[in-house]
């Protein structure tokens, strides 16, 4: 069935077609419109699941961490200061080994109060244990909830589903929405391995002495490692069902690219138009855009980046004090591998400033015109 809606229900859509047994439901902007969405698929009964209204993110994470400890598959989204309240409790829910899936709809951090689009509140939570998807589109956004459920449930590691806020969460656009029978057959009913169960006993959550913590953190890590593999594998059968796949990267007119520029969520939809132009003037620019950022795609982008002379990595987030989130990653991917490439790092669009094609077209001709970056941050778009 397609049917044109907003970015929010589509990851409600998501929700529902998983068969997710447990909503843990707290509102703020631009989340706001999922919960209320579930509150009614689930008072009308198209969605069969618990709905628990808590008192607040943290309450909302601990609700999931509770329910998926007894083998539920459980859901919840939040923004922003939702997200960093849950902070304690995501690395609770990360190791503990649970596999929650949840929305970030991406909103700038406050003070100074901002309601609108950047990705600093996901990132700011790249160290928690937490696998993390960024999403171009509402189509997307509704196909990654499900593959999330699918990834997460075989690594046993819990899963970040993000898009923007307000350019996606409340702009209308054309989405497929599967039939329950053909998500059914891809993605099966929650059948989980270990869960307190008074029949089979088991300790859960405990304290750990140094002797046995430390391999606990080995086989996070190991299993963050094997995601990768499993989000591909995923991904490969998805299409296979629906016709749609993503990839954990995507390279967009990489053939013989000098320019490369890398980006995530909508601002690689802007840039796509812009390569098209200057691919249609005969100039060699592609683009790299990421779709998981945790793990850390590293084979995937060095593959892709090591043909290119320069690479303009676009950051709509900023680690106060260093840059880029995802140019420092760029940049640690690539080190030490013998590549003669620049990489150039732009900030830009953060509290919800519009990333528009003349600022895409600005970096690529400052890149075009320096060989080496000459400065660690440049600030596009800032009001003159």
């Amino acid at each position: 069935m397609e049917k044109v809606i907003v970015g929010n229900h589509a990851v409600a859509y998501g929700a529902m077609l998983s068969r997710v047994q447990l909503v843990a439901a707290y509102p703020i902007s631009p989340q706001t419109t999922i919960i209320e969405e579930l509150s009614e698929l689930c008072a009308s009964g198209q969605m069969k699941s618990e709905y628990i209204k808590v008192e607040s993110e943290h309450s909302a994470m601990a609700c999931c961490i509770g329910a998926a400890s007894v083998g539920v598959r459980t859901f919840t989204a939040t923004s922003a200061q939702g997200l960093a309240l849950m902070h304690e409790e995501l690395h609770w829910a990360a190791g503990a080994r649970l596999p929650i899936v949840m929305v970030d709809v991406n909103r700038a951090m406050s003070p100074p109060w901002n309601m609108w689009c950047d990705q600093t509140d996901s990132l700011s939570q790249r160290d928690t244990g937490w696998l993390q998807f960024y999403c171009e589109s509402n189509q997307e956004a509704l196909d990654t909830i499900i593959q999330a459920y699918k990834i997460s449930e075989e690594i046993l590691l819990p899963s970040m589903v993000m898009l923007d806020g307000f350019i996606l969460s409340h702009t209308y656009e054309l989405v497929d929405i599967p039939n329950q029978e053909t998500v059914d057959r891809f993605l099966p009913r929650f059948q989980a391995k270990y869960k307190l169960d008074i029949e089979d006993p088991h300790s859960f959550g405990g304290a750990f002495l140094p002797e046995i913590y430390f391999e606990q953190r080995y086989k996070m890590q190991g299993a963050m490692e094997e995601g990768k593999k499993v989000a591909k594998r995923v991904d490969e059968e998805f299409n296979e069902v629906f016709g749609r796949k993503y990839g954990i990267v995507e390279d967009y007119r990489c053939e013989e690219a000098d320019l490369i520029l890398v980006t995530s969520g909508t601002i690689a939809s802007t840039t796509r138009e812009v390569i098209d132009a200057y691919r249609s003037q005969g100039e060699n620019v592609g683009m790299l855009k990421i779709k998981m950022f945790r793990p850390f795609p590293a084979d995937e982008v060095e593959k892709v980046l090591s043909q290119a002379k320069k690479v303009a990595v676009i950051d709509r987030n900023i680690s106060y004090g260093q840059g880029g989130i995802f140019a420092q990653e760029i940049k640690s991917a690539l080190f030490g591998k013998g590549l003669d490439t620049s990489i150039f790092c732009y900030v830009t669009g953060l509290g919800g400033r519009d990333v528009t094609p003349e600022i895409i077209q600005d970096i690529i001709e400052y890149t075009k015109e320096n060989d080496r970056p000459l400065k660690e941050i440049n600030w596009m778009g800032l009001n003159k």
